[in-house]
Formats: structure tokens, C-alpha cells, sequence
């Protein structure tokens, strides 16, 4: 290792402390957080198969459904496989540069999530403010750009904070006191001062998230009037199933978003949290969307059928 002058040494690998401060809960630990893994894997990269194979959910609602979906799948194996091998590992250590490719695909996840939020939200106000001009603003082509352009654009950020990560110097401890490599417990961690890193932070990061939650609310406001103003009840119930499952899922995540940012004394209290948001919003996702949606729902059992109608023809050929 590097010496510095102080002669601190410089960090280069760091033990991820995690849940082992609660040994008796290890195996049971490993073995829930193991189904979730399992569950939210095969339900994301489900919903993409489902969406890319159904030729009728090639909409841009279902276009940003499935991108969110492929961003879920994404931060849960950035976080769950580093954490489920800790739970059995003697010296739970992580690489410095590993823990920067970690924090990488989380903030990529994250930021990505952000704006297929708000896209979805500006695409649920189109559909139903203005429904006459909803295939002229909201094409599939436009669906696409705009996908591609959030995924350019968190790649950009998430370089950008992964850069500045770099720059910091880490030699009071190498103990994170986190179940991953986490922004917060790297600064409580690092010899060197992390005001560009936050600064940072306030230029690119504050400014999306201020731009996407406001997408979200003006979007939802101006849908919650036009339902309103709808004189037919079952219009009205129509509308509003079409924005429920998207409306709670956005609620969940900008919640946890929101207690995230909040400054913490305890680094304790940052972990409930961050399960929360990187374990089970993924987790929630696939099915918040899928069970209250009746395309998706039919999909799959048009999916079902033509899997059934094949293993007996494939029976009826062996025999």
C-alpha cells in the first residue's frame, strides 16, 4: 500500500460490515434476501421479455415500463449478490475499484429511474388530456429517443460521481458500515474534504431530481382535474386504474428518495432505508405494474396458452 506523509495508510480495500452485527440472523437473512433476488429478477427481466415478445404492449407506456423494469433488475444485481456472498464470508472485503463499479450501477439505476418516472407521467397525462393528439406527442419513435436519451445521460452523471469518488482518499478505516458502497459511508470514510463531490451533487444530481418531481406532480395535477371534469363515472374509474399502479410506484420510490437525502447522524438509520430502495422497489415494481393491468395480465396468459398448446403438441410428439 501507498503511504501518505502522515503516514496513514491509504485505503485500497474496504470490509463491507453489513448485517454482521446480528450473527444469530445470518441464515435466515441470507435465505429471505435470496427470494427477493430470485423474485425480482425473474419478474423484471420477465416483464422485458413479455413486453419485447407481445407485440401489442409496443407502446411507449410499455416501452418506459420495460426500461424501468431492465433498470430494476439492474440495481438489484449491482447490490444482492456482493451481500448474499457477506453473509458467509470470513473477511467481507470489497476492492476499491470494485465498490466504485458498484456505486456506479446503482446511481446509473437510480438516475435512470428518475427519469422513466417522469416520463411515464408526462406519457399518462398526454394519453389522457389530450387523447386526440396522444399518437402525434407520444409517439413510438419519441419513446425510444427518450429512452435513449436517459440512459445517455445517467451513464454521464454516474461517471461524473463515480470521478469524483475517485479523487477522495480514504485512510481513517476501511470499515463501511453499510451492506454496500453507499456515497454517504465512503464521505464518512474519506481524509480528503468531499465539498466538490457535493457540490457536484447540487449542480447535476438536485437539478434532476427537482426537473423529474415536478414532471411528476404538474402531470398528476393536471390529470387529477381533467378526471374531474369527466362526467362519466365509469370514464372517471377507467383514468384513474390506468394511473394507479404508476402513481403508487412513484410515491414509494420518491419517498424513500426523499428520506434518503435527509442528513443522518446515525449511520445506522441509513440502511432501512436503503434496503428499501434498492432491494424492494425493485422487487414491487414488476408486480405494481403487471396484477392492476389488464394488457399485461392478458399477455401473459396469451403467453401461458401458447406455452401449454406446445408442451402438449411436444408430449404428443414423443409419444
Amino acid at each position: 500500500m501507498r503511504l501518505e506523509k502522515t503516514n496513514h495508510s491509504l485505503t485500497t480495500q474496504f470490509i463491507l460490515v453489513g448485517f454482521s452485527d446480528h450473527p444469530d440472523l445470518k441464515t435466515p437473512l441470507f435465505l429471505l434476501f435470496s427470494v427477493i433476488y430470485l423474485v425480482t429478477m425473474v419478474g423484471n427481466l420477465g416483464l422485458v421479455a413479455l413486453i419485447y415478445m407481445e407485440p401489442r404492449l409496443h407502446t411507449p407506456m410499455y416501452i418506459f415500463l420495460g426500461n424501468l423494469a431492465l433498470m430494476d433488475s439492474c440495481c438489484s444485481c449491482a447490490i444482492t449478490p456482493k451481500m448474499l456472498e457477506n453473509f458467509f464470508s470470513i473477511d467481507r472485503r470489497i476492492s476499491l475499484y470494485e465498490c466504485m463499479a458498484q456505486f456506479y450501477f446503482l446511481c446509473l439505476a437510480e438516475t435512470s429511474d428518475c427519469f422513466l418516472l417522469a416520463a411515464m407521467a408526462y406519457d399518462r397525462y398526454v394519453a389522457i388530456c389530450n387523447p386526440l393528439q396522444y399518437h402525434s406527442m407520444m409517439s413510438k419513435k419519441l419513446s425510444i429517443q427518450m429512452s435513449i436519451g436517459t440512459f445517455i445521460a445517467s451513464n454521464l452523471i454516474s461517471i461524473l460521481h463515480v470521478g469524483c469518488l475517485l479523487r477522495l482518499t480514504f485512510c481513517k478505516s476501511n470499515r463501511i458500515d453499510h451492506f454496500f458502497c453507499d456515497i454517504l459511508p465512503l464521505y464518512r470514510l474519506s481524509c480528503t474534504d468531499p465539498f466538490i463531490n457535493e457540490l457536484m451533487i447540487y449542480i447535476f444530481s438536485m437539478p434532476i431530481q427537482f426537473l423529474t418531481i415536478t414532471t411528476v406532480l404538474v402531470s398528476y395535477f393536471c390529470i387529477l382535474l381533467t378526471i374531474f371534469k369527466m362526467k362519466s363515472k365509469d370514464g372517471r374509474g377507467k383514468a384513474l386504474s390506468t394511473c394507479a399502479s404508476h402513481f403508487f410506484s412513484v410515491s414509494i420510490f420518491y419517498a424513500c428518495l426523499l428520506m434518503y437525502i435527509r442528513p443522518f447522524d446515525d449511520s445506522n438509520k441509513d440502511i432501512p432505508v436503503a434496503i428499501f430502495y434498492t432491494i424492494i422497489i425493485p422487487l414491487l415494481n414488476p408486480f405494481i405494474y403487471s396484477l392492476r393491468n389488464t394488457e399485461v395480465v392478458n399477455a401473459v396468459k396469451k403467453v401461458m396458452k401458447i406455452y401449454t398448446i406446445f408442451k402438449r403438441s411436444s408430449a404428443s410428439a414423443a409419444h
